[in-house]
């Protein structure tokens, strides 16, 4: 309603300064913004779950890599991990929680808005 009173009255919505969109970059959410942990975040939007097996061979990582960004993720309550056992052999599973694809959202549309700034739209 108010950009419809803006155009009525000749006044453009007044968008963001580069400047105030570079001092918002400043609050990307540290979590998911590791290059590791927004590639395993990522993988799991596009993924209902994934084995810890299946995260490694997709990010070409070290189990330390994979487990600790994972265990990141989890205490910041973006991922779920689901372990249990197939015969004697443990798996671990992970799956994004809604918060995580809420934060992912968020994340997403913070760095279009860095981009749609920096090619001058």
């Amino acid at each position: 309603m108010a950009d419809a009173a803006r155009q009525q009255s000749g006044r453009r919505a007044s968008k963001p300064s580069p400047e105030r969109t570079i001092a918002r970059s400043a609050r990307l959410d540290s979590v998911i913004h590791e290059r590791t942990r927004l590639a395993i975040v990522s993988a799991l939007a596009a993924n209902e779950r994934l084995s810890f097996v299946e995260l490694k061979a997709l990010l070409d990582a070290t189990d330390g890599n994979v487990s600790a960004h994972a265990r990141r993720l989890e205490d910041a309550g973006y991922v779920q991990t689901h372990k249990r056992f197939e015969g004697r052999v443990p798996r671990t599973e992970y799956e994004l929680t809604a918060e995580g694809r809420e934060a992912l959202e968020r994340y997403l549309a913070h760095m279009e808005a860095l981009i749609e700034v920096a090619r001058g739209g």
